[in-house]
């Protein structure tokens, strides 16, 4: 087995805005096959900093349905509900490196621009109402991505300055998520491709944080049978059922081409580890949810 120079560590980390459905369960195995594929550790954050999208209980649902498909996780699960002083003091290490500015336009003002065009960028004290964002500086960015090859874009023409703190005080996604990736000393980001716009965001704070880069890759999304549609909770995907873990991962494992006989949970993830090849999804945006006969 592969054991990189770097310990690997992964994470899973998802929003408690509803039950896991069956993109997210997908999600979830293909970091932990790659995890442990690689030697390496796998760990759960929940993402619970927008209390508006939060869902009474669904983090503790997250977490049962984890473990009921087998997927243990090292180290105790974090929360970033409980970051707020990291958070903050990253935006001070950006501000004093000149990188944030306070930004008071309105959705109005912004509405129809793919990018947003630089109006508040002479901005640099803290004002009041005003949402708080990072200066996108770089322009060209590339990577090689471990599913979808090589990446690049313009970040400065194509992404524009992002919002790292909103006007209602939350913190925002890309800068959380960076934060707690630096924090837990996360060298492998595997995820959804959904997901892969976030990715030149992310990279440019880690450039702001003056932090070397994890590895990345972008899998293929999960649609409905015959359907355009990825599978999502704000397209109401179905929760996944804990009471069939073993059918569950049959249908995650057809997709990886993976062949397991049925067992329990943890013994079936045994199984596909050892036949996990990233290969399987180079080059795939999206996959199909299968049917499986399994009873």
């Amino acid at each position: 087995m592969f054991i990189p120079v770097t310990p690997y560590r992964g994470r899973f980390a998802p929003t408690p805005s509803g039950p896991l459905h069956f993109g997210s369960l997908f999600a979830a195995v293909i970091s932990y096959l790659d995890a442990r594929a690689h030697g390496g550790q796998w760990l759960v954050r929940i993402e619970d900093i927008d209390p508006p999208r939060e869902q009474p209980g669904a983090a503790a649902a997250i977490l049962k349905t984890l473990e009921a498909h087998g997927l243990g996780w090292d180290e105790t699960e974090s929360y970033q509900s409980n970051n707020t002083e990291r958070y903050l003091h990253n935006l001070n290490v950006l501000q004093q490196r000149q990188r944030l500015f306070w930004c008071r336009c309105s959705r109005k003002d912004l509405a129809g621009l793919a990018v947003y065009p630089g109006t508040c960028r002479d901005n640099l004290s803290p004002m009041p109402d005003s949402a708080i964002r990072l200066a996108v500086t770089s322009e060209q960015d590339c990577f090689d991505d471990l599913f979808q090859g090589t990446q690049h874009a313009n970040i400065k023409q194509q992404y524009g300055d992002v919002v790292v703190r909103r006007r209602d005080k939350l913190f925002a996604y890309q800068l959380a998520v960076v934060c707690d990736d630096i924090a837990d000393n996360i060298s492998h980001i595997i995820r959804g491709i959904d997901l892969m716009d976030s990715t030149y965001w992310q990279r440019e704070l880690y450039r702001g944080f003056e932090q070397s880069y994890p590895e990345y890759g972008h899998f293929a999304v999960i649609h409905s049978a015959g359907s355009d549609q990825k599978l999502s909770k704000q397209n109401l995907a179905a929760a996944v059922n804990d009471d069939r873990a073993q059918q569950n991962l049959m249908q995650v494992f057809q997709l990886l081409e993976i062949e397991a006989e049925p067992a329990p949970p943890l013994e079936m993830l045994s199984q596909a580890t050892g036949q996990w090849q990233r290969s399987k999804l180079f080059k795939k945006c999206t996959l199909h949810l299968p049917t499986v006969t399994l009873e």
